[in-house]
């Protein structure tokens, strides 16, 4: 066989992740951006499985006689445990990879939407809904974007932390109000159906696409790039203790707590609250589910905007005060909410100012915790302070749902919400490390 004909079949024996970032590089274009468009599919196909069964609650209440606030527990058990993940997650990168560790997680986040369609009893209930789909989804949290901008770019990561981050929330919202419709016109049990599909081909997508780190593929990050020919990093040792000593390093350490406590109501005032009850309350004034689930989805579309375009400004600005602003308006928004009037009309301004700052706290969060604990210890402290948020999430999920069982109104649990992003608007001001301590808490990250 000639040469020729030789490196043109180790060129067909190449991956297909190496033959297609060769293609792209000779047309100037970075493999990363691939890596980064399959993750936004990841995150939007399980944040969609995170999302839709805040319109279960009604029909599996109708279906089964179970009340609102004992299918909040199965709710709140997930949001717990997505989070609680997050640290976890961070371990199984490193160990397993990130492609491995994304098939996984959305093969179990299909495997366990295929079984809630058989349950006939609620412990079925929380543990499919609660545990399965929590540690699932919890796989592919907002740490995988974190390790993903972090790893595959140098430049404009902040913008790619916005993206990603847009399609987690947008993930959860888009996909209601076809779900909506599906449960209205052949059951709740139908709606599952496309949430499933979806996460099956993202994951063969990821099986085939996505690689660890881009000097697999002989590249450097976007923006990275060097003299030097790119090595393979070495996998850093982790153990099932590594979170834990994380945590306990920067335990004492006045920034992780407020990154810690602000994202604790970032997640009471989103996930827990709105994902979670919004068709419900919005079914207390008399709207119905689909207009409901539709401004939710118009939550989604300026979600992603909003978040976008925070990436951006976190590239540009300080972090604390993005932060401070979008803390303040979504208060007052939510305060707002409950003398809005609750039509697909009237909600629509709540649905463009709330949505604009759905999540659009991760990149300035992610970036303040990169910049006080350093690129490689900085996704696993910000899994921690992600387990703040679900746990965030998870109070307000349960307490939500309580508090409407007993008071018939919703409106005591957003008004607290509202008061709440108060607060965190105030404490993420005190994000700022004094110069003296930034060495001595950088090595004592290092520990971990």
């Amino acid at each position: 066989m000639s040469r020729a004909g030789m490196n043109h079949a180790g060129m067909n024996r190449a991956p297909l992740s190496q033959r297609l970032a060769d293609a792209l590089a000779r047309r100037g274009v970075h493999y990363g951006w691939i890596v980064a468009a399959v993750t936004f599919l990841t995150a939007l196909s399980s944040s969609a499985a995170l999302g839709l069964p805040g319109a279960l609650l009604q029909p599996l209440s109708r279906e089964f006689g179970w009340s609102v606030d004992q299918i909040s527990t199965a709710l709140a058990l997930r949001f717990a445990l997505f989070g609680l993940m997050g640290p976890f997650s961070a371990i199984l990168m490193q160990r397993f990879g990130l492609r491995n560790v994304m098939v996984a997680a959305l093969g179990l986040i299909a495997a366990g939407l295929a079984c809630v369609r058989q349950v006939t009893a609620f412990w079925q209930l929380v543990l499919l809904l609660g545990v399965v789909l929590g540690v699932g989804s919890g796989m592919t949290a907002l740490v995988l974007n974190a390790v993903v901008s972090n790893r595959w770019f140098e430049r404009r990561r902040g913008l790619v932390m916005g993206l990603l981050t847009a399609s987690s929330a947008t993930g959860q919202l888009v996909f209601l109000p076809f779900g909506t419709w599906l449960i209205e016109h052949g059951g709740w049990r139908m709606a599952l159906l496309p949430v499933m599909a979806s996460c099956v081909l993202v994951g063969v997508a990821a099986f085939l696409l996505v690689r660890d780190h881009p000097q697999e593929l002989g590249l450097h990050p976007f923006g990275g790039e060097a003299a030097a020919p790119p090595v393979v990093p070495p996998r850093l040792p982790v153990s099932v203790m590594t979170p834990f000593r994380t945590l306990a390093a920067v335990r004492g350490d006045r920034v992780f707590w407020v990154l810690f406590g602000s994202f604790f109501i970032c997640g009471l005032s989103t996930n827990g609250l709105i994902q979670s009850h919004f068709i419900s309350l919005c079914g207390d004034a008399g709207l119905g589910a689909i207009p409901a689930a539709s401004v939710l989805a118009m939550m989604g579309a300026f979600d992603l905007v909003g978040t976008i375009l925070s990436g951006w400004l976190s590239d540009r600005y300080d972090s604390r005060y993005l932060l401070c602003w979008y803390y303040a308006l979504r208060g007052l928004s939510l305060a707002w909410l409950p003398s809005a009037d609750f039509t697909l009309t009237g909600l629509s301004l709540f649905a463009i100012f709330y949505g604009l700052d759905w999540i659009a706290t991760v990149p300035p969060t992610v970036r303040l915790a990169a910049q006080n604990y350093g690129k490689e210890r900085a996704p696993m402290v910000f899994g921690w302070v992600f387990a703040g948020h679900q746990l965030g999430a998870a109070v307000a999920a349960y307490g939500a749902g309580y508090i409407r069982t007993v008071s018939f109104t919703y409106s005591p649990a957003v008004y607290v919400a509202a008061g709440a992003c108060g607060v965190a608007a105030l404490m993420v001001l005190l994000a700022r490390r004094r110069k003296a301590d930034t060495a001595a808490s950088a090595q004592a990250a290092g520990v971990a």
